[in-house]
């Protein structure tokens, strides 16, 4: 590949600090491992003393078979790697630690499940708790937050605190680093141990930087420690694909570095290999709505191509036979299924696209693990109402609705495998006012029993309440209640077209066997049209992209109210945009659950390029 005017400027950097900043597919990946040869090759640097940090194992897998594969004298020498693999290298060699100190993922959901099951509160949604409690605990330790400062959005802030000081206490105990302690005690290291951190130093006397735009704090305190004193520091990255805030990235970093290093070199590279002129076009008449960013004038060589197809629907369900119809006509006229993708704000949303495709046996391949909406627990609780209305009397059906809203009746009242409402008003029968409720409950559940699913949910909602349970749960779990209405919404939407219980029974059933079927498949096959989230999607490309539900409350998303929230959602369409080499399809709904949606405001100004 022969590299343009800016690439070369950037590969012949030699001594301080320079910034790379890297427009959607600029080729900065060539520049990086160019430049190591070239550091190599005509500077005589010694390869030992090269260092290229970035954030995944595949990323730091391919920067060193390219390398390899450009200069083989080198081989080995070199050191690529992710910044966990890095800093725990450094760990390693002074505190004698090995792979038995790592802190699985398994085991991190068991403690901190351990620990919460030993807390006075009630949760519903275990799974998501937990991985909020995790993410937050990094954000506490990648922001060098003190504890006593840090306001959980998760739960009450004293059992958060509780929770992080528990979890911390048992990882000493056992003598395990999660990946966030790996950058906390190597900062730490470096901070006792002058002697250490020079050492290093010594050994490193080049660094390179890759998706400079995700770095978060405690990664850049480290980073700007070993490139002293000579500070032969090179960052490559690109402000307006900064999507990773919720794991602790902050673009604001790559924006000060000017400030933090006077006398750094800025080099922008604004040809895209990637895109068609039209796409190109859209996308940054997209991105220059957001105010916090490094300008750029991006262009390409490319074919002007067909404009971005910006199309709505009535509804959902159209939208989605409409993207079956174009994914069929683009497969017909010679473009392979692994050329296209399909993308979604949350994973959540590709749920009605994923049964067509399964219905319509066109292969895909999930990026990320769907969701499955009839496990979730208020799935969970809608479904044993309406199984213990027309079924059988199970006792873990009526455990899941007894109290959902709050009925106050006790476990130890429903002690057999079926439930009697007699044997309830036996125990309660000194209890007027719990007998009266009982009746109630018994009433509910006979009406329950006359209705189609579609009628069903709307009365548990409404007619029980269930939404009023739903309002406190958010409450106590510091959510937006929207989101858990959305997810009903969605599940009384897949009943809509059953009458009897018994379909939608059926359709249920049918819908995870073909789901575990295609999960199967994909692991035999892994070809076929991707289905992504769009932050799933980042450094990938397609020839045709699609991207849906295009909608105000989705893209931006709802929880995004600051502005800070919105230039990021807006980053992430961008991302999205850039995916597309050939084609862009965008989609948006018009109505979802019966009511008005309105179109994405990311979409205005984009009338030039579209269709």
């Amino acid at each position: 590949m022969i590299l343009n005017d800016s690439q070369k400027k950037a590969v012949v950097h030699q001594d301080g600090a320079c910034m790379v900043i890297a427009g959607p597919g600029a080729g900065k990946t060539h520049v990086i491992t160019t430049r190591v040869v070239h550091l190599i090759q005509e500077h005589r640097v010694t390869p030992s003393s090269i260092l290229v940090a970035t954030f995944t194992k595949a990323a730091a897998k391919e920067m060193r078979e390219r390398f390899l594969y450009m200069a083989s004298k080198a081989r080995g020498e070199v050191t690529f790697g992710t910044f966990h693999g890095i800093f725990f290298g450094i760990l390693k060699s002074v505190y004698r630690m090995d792979g038995n100190n790592i802190l699985g993922e398994e085991e991190k959901h068991n403690i901190i499940r351990e620990i919460i099951s030993h807390i006075d509160i009630v949760i519903e949604d275990e799974g998501d708790f937990i991985a909020s409690l995790i993410q937050e605990i990094g954000t506490v330790k990648n922001n060098c937050i003190e504890l006593e400062h840090f306001y959980s959005a998760s739960c009450a802030d004293e059992i958060f605190r509780d929770i992080f000081v528990r979890y911390t206490k048992i990882l000493k105990q056992r003598r395990k680093l999660d990946f966030d302690d790996m950058m906390v005690y190597c900062y730490e290291l470096f901070k006792k141990r002058p002697e250490v951190l020079a050492r290093w130093q010594d050994k490193f006397r080049y660094i390179l930087v890759d998706e400079f735009q995700d770095i978060n704090k405690i990664q850049y305190d480290i980073i700007k420690m070993l490139a002293l004193p000579q500070n032969n520091l090179f960052v490559v990255g690109d402000d307006d694909q900064s999507i990773y805030r919720f794991r602790g990235a902050r673009p604001e970093i790559m924006l000060q570095f000017p400030k933090d290093y006077h006398d750094a070199v800025t080099i922008v590279l604004e040809q895209n290999y990637r895109c068609s002129k039209n796409i190109l076009a859209g996308a940054q008449s997209v991105i220059s709505n957001n105010k916090v960013r490094y300008k750029k004038n991006l262009v390409t060589d490319n074919a002007l191509g067909d404009k971005i197809e910006v199309k709505s629907f009535m509804t959902q369900r159209e939208e989605a036979l409409y993207l079956l119809k174009q994914i069929q006509g683009y497969q017909e006229a010679g473009c392979d299924f692994n050329e296209m993708a399909v993308l979604f704000r949350t994973n959540l949303g590709a749920r009605l696209v994923v049964s067509i495709l399964m219905e319509y046996q066109i292969p895909f391949v999930l990026r990320d693990k769907l969701p499955n909406l009839f496990e979730h627990w208020i799935a969970k609780n809608i479904i044993s109402y309406l199984k213990f209305a027309t079924g059988p009397k199970l006792r873990r059906d009526f455990l899941l609705i007894m109290n959902r809203p709050n009925r106050y009746i006790t476990r130890e009242a429903v002690y057999q495998s079926e439930v009697s409402f007699e044997q309830l008003y036996q125990y309660y029968e000194d209890k007027t006012w719990m007998c009266e409720r009982l009746e109630v409950f018994e009433a509910q559940l006979r009406q329950i029993a006359k209705l189609s699913p579609y009628a069903a949910i709307n009365y548990i909602r409404y007619g029980i309440g269930y939404e009023e349970y739903l309002k406190e749960y958010a409450q106590f779990r510091k959510i937006k209640v929207d989101e858990l209405y959305e997810l009903l919404n969605e599940l009384q939407e897949s009943a809509k077209p059953f009458k009897t219980v018994l379909d939608w029974f059926d359709f249920i059933d049918q819908y995870q066997k073909d789901l575990e079927e295609q999960s199967k498949e994909q692991q035999l096959q892994g070809e076929g049209v991707t289905v992504a989230t769009l932050h799933s999607a980042k450094g990938l490309e397609y020839k045709k992209v699609f991207i849906l539900d295009v909608n105000e409350g989705i893209i931006p998303y709802h929880r995004a109210t600051l502005m800070e929230s919105i230039e990021e959602e807006r980053r992430l369409f961008y991302v999205g945009m850039t995916r597309a080499k050939e084609n862009l399809h965008i989609y948006y709904a018009k109505k979802r659950f019966e009511k008005e949606l309105a179109p994405s405001r990311f979409l205005k100004g984009l009338s030039k390029e579209v269709k």
